[in-house]
């Protein structure tokens, strides 16, 4: 009886890690394309069209935010969130 009730007290453990995993793995997927975006403005170069605009800053900040919008929609619709 006693190995019945580890089983089920470790059953649970690990779902509730199983859990906790995937909303780590959520926030991780939400953040890569945004990395991949900010490391690609950051690279300083020299040709490249939408630094020199006047709202190439707000424009890329709005791209960024949409995606992780969009991404959160994504999942909370998947009941994954």
């Amino acid at each position: 009886m006693i190995t019945g009730m580890m089983d089920i007290y470790l059953s649970s453990l690990s779902n509730k890690m199983n859990e906790t995993m995937m909303f780590l793995t959520i926030i991780g997927t939400i953040f890569i394309p945004l990395t991949f975006i900010t490391g690609i403005y950051g690279m300083n170069f020299r040709y490249m069209p939408e630094i020199g605009w006047r709202f190439g800053y707000p424009i890329a900040m709005f791209f960024m935010a949409g995606i992780a919008i969009l991404m959160l929609f994504y999942f909370n619709k998947k009941k994954w969130l």
